[in-house]
């Protein structure tokens, strides 16, 4: 692999007046980031089955929030790399920090693989964590860029859909893997071949994207101060009243992710359900959150964001609350698929409200904030659910995420203002403060 990455140059860069956002006018550049955000989705899904069953069978781990400790561990990390990996990207390009991210993930399956106790996954996570971080964010900023503010809906939507297809697929295929091969290692080989896959797409075909973005800034306001890093973090976090809806709704849905990948395959096996049927279910919910968030993305285009959130936090809500109310494969199959469905019309919309709400010069950071708040979620998600589960009950868990989702669709609906370009922005608001 070392020998091809160092005959072959990088892509050649044209010249600005060469660029044109739109997506039929990168098609191939954004086809090629459909791949690699594919492969970003199936390097994570391979644990979605297999990750918790790891820890109860094979390492006997008994408490819940041990178990969820490798959750913990990636969420932490990724939160961290979002925000670091935004700024960055700014200075730096997409590029490079996409080959990074990839490089960082070949030892993610061989540590698996080898494990001789539960802490090797943790430290696994550590990098997956680093990977995510680094290799889901640029990709979804190379798409924004491409295609520019008229289509940012559409991209963000196929760019999700694109990793949490991944998600599903990989879900499914490690739940039949493992119920023919076992445990370790099939699922994680698979893993292995989809890292380096990516890692030669991306050295050998990707293109910069970063000059993209710039096309979207004004001569007057490319010659404005591009604020510091805690400027953006205070705006994005706190100061702006959308940023912090956008943030907060951003982490509390998270809470849904990680009690999929927790605890469903120890729920449902504790309820004696198969290891394929597990894979099964997890599928389900990630393939419609996938290809659901196509049309969610575009519905968002036409109408504004903040009503498919609201609607989307919603029914996700009511999908979690239904598993532990229902029993049998076919009823948490339709569970999965009303937690996917929330999940398709809320997740892109965040992502995409946080865009609007960002000025083209700083919009990866801007990102890479509201990426920091969401991912930690997964951190503080798992420990939640872990401490639950441990006091009343692993069911219990579903109850308090459901709570927590409704909590902060109020939230969201109370503080958020529209983004739509066109209708109401709060780029608007932060233009009038930095004259």
């Amino acid at each position: 692999m070392s020998g091809i990455i160092t005959r072959r140059p990088p892509p050649p860069r044209r010249r600005r007046a060469e660029l044109r956002q739109g997506l039929r006018a990168n098609w191939a550049q954004f086809t090629l980031q459909m791949a690699i955000i594919f492969g970003v989705g199936l390097t994570i899904g391979t644990e979605r089955t297999v990750g918790p069953l790891i820890g109860s069978s094979i390492f006997h781990v008994r408490s819940f929030t041990y178990i969820a400790s490798f959750v913990i561990s990636f969420g932490v990390v990724k939160a961290v790399l979002n925000l670091v990996g935004g700024w960055l990207a700014e200075r730096f390009g997409r590029r490079p920090l996409l080959i990074a991210g990839w490089v960082v993930a070949i030892p993610i399956p061989l540590l698996i693989i080898g494990a001789r106790d539960w802490s090797w996954v943790v430290a696994a996570n550590v990098l997956l964590g680093v990977n995510q971080g680094l290799a889901w964010s640029m990709s979804v900023n190379a798409k924004i860029d491409l295609v520019g503010s008229a289509r940012r809906g559409l991209a963000v939507g196929l760019d999700e859909a694109g990793g949490y297809g991944g998600v599903a697929v990989a879900a499914l295929a490690t739940g039949y893997l493992a119920a023919a091969y076992g445990l370790r290692p099939a699922p994680f080989l698979l893993a292995l071949g989809v890292i380096l896959l990516a890692l030669a797409l991306t050295v050998l075909l990707m293109e910069e994207t970063l000059p993209y973005a710039r096309l979207e800034v004004s001569p007057a306001a490319a010659a404005t101060p591009v604020p510091g890093l805690a400027r953006i973090v205070a705006l994005a976090s706190y100061r702006d009243r959308t940023m912090l809806a956008l943030s907060q709704a951003g982490l509390v849905e998270k809470f849904v992710d990680a009690l999929v990948w927790i605890a469903y395959p120890l729920y449902l096996a504790a309820r004696h359900l198969p290891v394929e049927r597990i894979g099964a279910v997890v599928f389900v919910y990630g393939i419609v959150w996938g290809l659901a968030q196509i049309p969610a993305g575009h519905l968002a285009d036409l109408i504004g964001r903040k009503l498919p959130i609201a609607a989307g936090m919603l029914i996700c809500g009511a999908g979690v609350l239904a598993v532990p109310l229902v029993s049998g494969f076919w009823p948490w199959l339709a569970a999965a698929a009303a937690t996917g469905l929330g999940m398709a019309l809320l997740y892109p919309n965040l992502m995409t409200a946080a865009a609007d709400a960002s000025h083209p010069s700083w919009r990866a950071t801007g990102l890479g904030v509201y990426r920091f708040w969401r991912d930690g979620g997964y951190a503080i998600g798992a420990l939640f659910l872990g401490l639950v589960a441990n006091g009343v009950g692993l069911a219990a868990s579903y109850y308090g995420v459901a709570a927590a989702m409704g909590a902060s669709a109020a939230v969201l609906l109370t503080l958020m203002k529209e983004t739509h370009p066109g209708r109401r922005s709060p780029l608007t608001a932060w233009r009038r403060r930095s004259a």
